[in-house]
């Protein structure tokens, strides 16, 4: 079965990157997920690599390869892959589902596999566990899974992605309602931390 992602008209390759270059040029600050996984690496002593699930045009990798971290990037999307590779060469990027991503050899684990861009409400529906043990299969000690999405009750309960987290390993480590940590009370829009340790 094709993926959501597949289905939407969602702009694609340089047309979604616009969105973005306009953000920033109206002063908007566009890179709160990565401020929040550098934020999270740092506070629980994982190693200073990313896997950007999901990566999109690599705005997420290419930010945080920028300030030192070691970053690959992992979409279903030719198109978007084209444009994170016409943006950033020197990074890895995998062209690959990410139901597979337990079976894909990267060569290392990562202190994060994130998440953004509301990538869990568009993979293959039935994927979520097989996605999020994949997730887990890639992080080094101390890792962390870091998953931003709209909450919907026709594509990802937030009690449905914790019970495959759980399925997977993972266990609720911290839960905000943005980006920038505010906390979550309920609301259409969560940002989850999970991980296979919790002793914080």
């Amino acid at each position: 079965m094709p993926s959501r992602w597949e289905h939407t008209e969602a702009p694609r390759g340089d047309e979604y990157d616009e969105r973005w270059r306009a953000l920033a040029a109206s002063g908007q600050a566009i890179h709160g997920e990565a401020d929040l996984v550098e934020a999270l690496i740092d506070q629980h002593g994982a190693p200073r690599s990313v896997l950007d699930a999901g990566c999109g045009t690599g705005r997420v990798a290419i930010e945080l390869a920028a300030r030192g971290f070691d970053t690959v990037g992992v979409d279903l999307d030719p198109s978007m892959l084209d444009a994170a590779q016409a943006k950033a060469a020197h990074l890895e990027w995998h062209l690959a589902d990410l139901a597979g991503l337990a079976g894909l050899d990267l060569s290392r684990r990562f202190g994060a596999v994130v998440f953004a861009g509301n990538v869990m409400i568009f993979v293959t529906p039935g994927s979520e566990e097989d996605v999020l043990r994949g997730a887990a299969s890639q992080l080094a000690t101390r890792g962390i899974v870091v998953a931003g999405f709209q909450v919907r009750s026709d594509r990802l309960p937030l009690d449905r992605y914790d019970a495959h987290a759980t399925a997977s390993g993972l266990e609720l480590v911290a839960r905000y309602a943005t980006w920038d940590r505010a906390p979550y009370r309920g609301g259409d829009y969560a940002v989850s931390v999970h991980a296979p340790w919790t002793d914080v």
